[in-house]
């Protein structure tokens, strides 16, 4: 492998991106960025401070006085540090995963988190999950993948997250909400979710997590 590494891992929601990301990471001996966390994070503080979500300005002054970082210890969930407090747990809540969407799709906020990313991307070797990673981020990332699944699949991953982590589920409103989010993803002007014409396409539909990483792994060490 070479010396800096930049791995790249996009999809849409449910996909197993982060899960994927993580363990490649793990495996790889290298740092995991999760761009989603880093949007989810701004959200929060959004939230907190009764920031109109509809206001591109107030959302960009926000991001500028805000730090936020990504903490990687061996053998530790990453932690995601919000102007230096612990919010690994809050980014995760039903409110902040319905909102994120406003932040993601400012396109001056969007300009603040690219440069955070770039500047983490070009401090030491990384896999990192996004939405635009492979065509905004990092187009020259040295291994792009763009991770897939149906959609009823994905629907049912994240479902069995949330039961795993004792949460009630109302199954019919989260395949409505992942429906629009995929659209929103989709459709958004700035940074929409797609394929890099260089991404290696895997469908993870009928994969197990485990085959998912080692297929991943074996593109890069082979490549």
């Amino acid at each position: 492998m070479p010396e800096s590494l930049v791995v790249v891992i996009d999809g849409p929601a449910g996909a197993g991106k982060s899960t994927i990301a993580k363990l490649l990471a793990r495996k790889l001996g290298v740092a995991f960025m999760d761009t989603g966390a880093m949007y989810r994070a701004l959200t929060v503080k959004a939230l907190r401070e009764k920031v109109d979500l509809e206001d591109e300005a107030a959302l960009v002054a926000l991001a500028q006085r805000t730090h936020i970082d990504l903490v990687n210890e061996p053998g530790k969930a990453l932690q995601v540090l919000l102007d230096g407090a612990d919010v690994s747990e809050a980014i995760r809540s039903i409110e902040v995963t319905n909102n994120t969407f406003y932040i993601a799709r400012t396109p001056g906020v969007r300009h603040v988190m690219v440069e955070w990313q770039r500047t983490m991307g070009a401090r030491r070797s990384m896999v990192g999950d996004g939405r635009d990673l492979g065509t905004v981020v990092f187009p020259n990332a040295t291994y792009k993948f763009y991770l897939d699944a149906d959609f009823n699949v994905r629907c049912q991953r994240r479902i069995d997250e949330l039961k795993a982590k004792g949460q009630q589920v109302d199954e019919e409103a989260l395949k409505k909400d992942l429906a629009e989010r995929d659209e929103h993803d989709f459709t958004r002007k700035v940074g929409p979710l797609k394929k890099a014409d260089d991404a290696i396409l895997v469908d993870s539909t009928g994969m197990t997590v485990a085959q998912v990483v080692e297929f991943l792994a074996g593109r890069i060490r082979n490549t």
